[in-house]
């Protein structure tokens, strides 16, 4: 937040290679809207500096910086708000703006490496914004979606994102060669406008708010929660038709609210991992918010403090409606122990090769027989655990392919999941062979009419799919080790595949 005493710092950077052009006019109509906003302004014309535009040192840093760099550095450091307005060529920005970022742009400006390894980083920006205002001739619909926006992800993630500068508006004006006086004179405006919303600061309260709760949002890991309230569901239906709805809200709040510690708990726990992990995706690497310090490890520790809380209160107004309180009781300290003991002390499952199991077993049987239990049936109810079989084995080559492309990283803190320690094909073949037997178990039970008929017509479901996966696991397996960074489709492959053995049971069911 900044006051009168201590006013925002702007700095605008002009990276057209003429003053007197349409970024030019872009640049001037930013300046004019931010005059009279209460803040302070520099501005830096990159072509009238004088300086090497090439890296001729073994490292930018044993590079002499001329009089004009060593001043554009002291503005940098100077600004809280960097505007940069460039014309967008060839995808990407000029030669000149990034000539600029190589000199400039360097370890203990910028950013620093604390560590042997490429990921010990961290940005030095932090609490710096920035601002992009770009030309282009591409349509900016085409730009964004057909062409995935490669310049303003090098601008806004690559470089600024990387020295923790965030967040980062981009402002994009495009097609500028089919473009009429009037259009441009409606750019100009728009960006005299953006000048002018600095006087509320550099985002709108509504901005501010969704910027603080995002990284929250993020670290949650949403996309993988409906598969355990799913298996939670299809435990209490498989026990009672007509829902006592009551007693089973207050059980999956207890099931979300511990997931989303344990989810908290390995975010702050695998942060080692996560941080040497170069190759991260949607499924693996976590969440990567407390690798770029959107959130602090402390504040992990504290709210997964407060969802823990908050599993004792909701299982608590659980244990007051449920049927076998004591046995209940127990099957909750059970979840609370397996599903925490993930990433956590003394288990530390995933770093002594069970995480996988537990994974397993945490989103079928444990979840399954919680929501059973909770409408009045047994632990060792035979249908719950018929229907958790198949289930954990399609779940556990899901669990056992994520550790393909984290294998070096875990390896560099010491987490040995089964595919770092018996190595990538090892994993393929398990995974392979708990597709085939979780194909064979749900077609077995639907044959003998085992689980009170859950698995009629799965096995037109199951069977092609369960022959997808078979053979995309071939093709990966037969891919070079470096091919395997990144296996996106092949997880999703499986992660829809364990789909079939919740949603035919449960139909049949209900």
């Amino acid at each position: 937040m900044h006051s009168d005493e201590n006013p925002l710092r702007v700095l605008i950077i002009l990276a057209h290679p003429r003053r007197d052009s349409l970024c030019g006019a872009l640049a001037t109509a930013y300046r004019d809207g931010a005059q009279n906003t209460g803040v302070e302004l520099r501005s830096l014309v990159l072509s009238e500096l004088e300086f090497a535009r090439d890296v001729s040192t073994d490292s930018p840093e044993n590079q002499t910086l001329e009089p004009d760099l060593l001043a554009a550095r002291d503005d940098l450091v100077w600004a809280d708000h960097l505007v940069f307005v460039y014309p967008t060529w060839w995808g990407t920005m000029p030669a000149l703006l990034k000539s600029f970022l190589d000199r400039v742009v360097m370890p203990g400006l910028a950013f620093r490496f604390y560590g042997p390894g490429a990921a010990d980083w961290e940005g030095l920006w932090r609490g710096k914004s920035a601002q992009l205002i770009t030309t282009m001739d591409t349509p900016p619909p085409v730009y964004r979606w057909l062409f995935k926006a490669p310049g303003h992800n090098a601008m806004a993630r690559a470089t600024l994102g990387f020295c923790g500068v965030r967040p980062t508006k981009i402002l994009c004006f495009g097609p500028v060669r089919t473009s009429t006086p009037d259009k441009r004179a409606r750019w100009l405006e728009k960006a005299r406008r953006a000048g002018f919303a600095l006087r509320t600061g550099v985002q709108s309260p509504v901005s501010r708010g969704w910027h603080r709760i995002k990284p929250w949002l993020t670290a949650l890991r949403l996309q993988f929660y409906p598969m355990s309230w799913a298996a939670y569901s299809l435990g209490a239906v498989a026990t009672r038709s007509a829902l006592d709805w009551s007693i089973f809200m207050w059980g999956l709040v207890c099931v979300a609210l511990l997931e989303a510690a344990t989810v908290f708990s390995n975010e702050r726990l695998d942060l080692a991992t996560d941080r040497a992990n170069a190759n991260y995706g949607p499924f693996t690497g976590g969440s990567r918010v407390a690798v770029e310090g959107a959130i602090r490890p402390s504040q992990l520790r504290f709210a997964t403090g407060l969802l823990l809380i908050g599993v004792l209160g909701a299982g608590a107004a659980t244990l007051t409606l449920a049927p076998a309180p004591l046995i209940t009781a127990l099957w909750l300290l059970i979840a609370v122990i397996t599903t925490l003991g993930y990433t956590m002390a003394p288990l530390k499952l995933s770093y002594r090769s069970l995480g996988e199991i537990d994974v397993a077993f945490t989103h079928s049987a444990l979840v399954i027989v919680l929501g059973g239990l909770l409408q009045g049936g047994a632990v060792f109810e035979p249908i719950l655990w018929l229907l958790s079989a198949p289930l954990a084995l399609a779940i556990l080559c899901s669990i056992i392919l994520a550790g393909v492309p984290d294998r070096a990283a875990d390896a560099s803190v010491g987490k040995h999941t089964l595919a770092e320690r018996f190595g990538s094909m090892t994993a393929f073949k398990l995974s392979a062979a708990s597709v085939i037997a979780s194909a064979t178990i749900a077609v077995v039970f639907e044959r003998l009419q085992w689980a009170n008929g859950a698995f009629d017509g799965i096995r037109w479901f199951v069977l092609p799919h369960a022959a997808l996966g078979l053979g995309l696991l071939w093709w990966y397996g037969h891919k070079p080790r470096q091919r395997l960074c990144r296996i996106d489709g092949l997880l999703i492959a499986m992660l829809t595949y364990m789909l079939w053995f919740v949603l035919i049971p449960w139909i049949n069911l209900a």
